[in-house]
């Protein structure tokens, strides 16, 4: 057994250094989670806005190709996004374009700014004619400096 003396148990200084050391670990990579969390929000809006163009593209394409009945004055753009999902009839058998309306990563909800191809490019208000693009509803900056309402 050893002497009093040499029994040596974590002084108080020792446990305010560690629990320092820590704080300065955890305060280093918070920051960097923050940036991977909006980086991969970002990298998912990004997929959203393609699919969603890439859908009502598909569905000009074939109102062009006059696969189905389109109003005069459409220009061969679907109405809405529920439209996409919903599908229309092609000869006998419902062609859909979009599996399910995506939630806007930035907002959390599946609302989308809509424009039509009357709209100002610029603005954020839809004029209830047939969806030429889609954007996000936030406001936000992206990690590259550009609007996420512009993209």
């Amino acid at each position: 057994m050893l002497p009093k003396c040499l029994q040596r148990g974590v002084t108080l200084i020792e446990l305010v250094a560690t629990i320092a050391i820590l704080s300065i670990l955890v305060g280093a990579a918070l920051p960097v989670a923050r940036v991977a969390v909006k980086r991969e929000k970002e990298r998912e809006l990004r997929r959203d806005l393609w699919e969603m163009r890439d859908a009502i593209d598909r569905f000009k394409d074939a109102a062009d190709r006059g696969a189905f009945q389109i109003k005069v004055g459409t220009e061969g753009y679907p109405p809405d996004l529920e439209t996409l999902v919903e599908g229309v009839d092609v000869q006998g058998k419902k062609v859909r374009f979009l599996r399910r309306i995506p939630v806007d990563p930035m907002t959390g909800k599946a609302e989308w700014n809509l424009f039509s191809m009357q709209d100002d490019p610029k603005g954020s208000s839809w004029g209830g004619e047939h969806v030429f693009d889609v954007r996000t509803k936030s406001d936000g900056t992206a990690l590259d400096g550009t609007k996420y309402s512009e993209w």
